[in-house]
């Protein structure tokens, strides 16, 4: 189980992040909803800048010595998912029962693990 642990996590991340960006690209009403509570009148910028992130992150994930790059970049990408949600958006969205807001947790959680588990890739660090 140890062995295939990375990739579950990997897979759990990616999986969740990716699924969103049809919403997030395409301009579905629920999305722009959700990014308007956000941003205001910088929704569109914002929907479309987490989009990307999302997608480099979800790709850096299965980068070999980058995995660690991934990992933090979905770590801060769904921390602030998490920190709109406690301020702005409220636990549940749209009658979503908290899916975003639990979903965002899973993420996040899945980042930081790979995080740790790739501490001594992170240049600097000398972990």
């Amino acid at each position: 189980m140890k062995k295939y642990l990375p990739l579950v996590l990997k897979l759990v991340a990616a999986v969740i992040m990716l699924q969103t960006l049809f919403f997030k690209f395409s301009g579905a009403q629920e999305s722009i909803d959700l990014f308007t509570k956000v941003a205001g009148e910088n929704e569109q910028l914002m929907r479309i800048g987490t989009g990307v992130l999302e997608l480099i992150a979800s790709v850096l994930l299965f980068l070999p010595k980058r995995v660690w790059l991934g990992a933090g970049l979905t770590v801060g990408l769904m921390g602030g998912a998490i920190f709109s949600h406690l301020t702005k958006i409220g636990i549940e969205h749209n009658n979503d029962g908290g899916t975003l807001f639990i979903m965002a947790i899973i993420t996040l959680v899945s980042g930081g693990i790979l995080l740790f588990l790739n501490k001594k890739d992170i240049p600097y660090l000398n972990l």
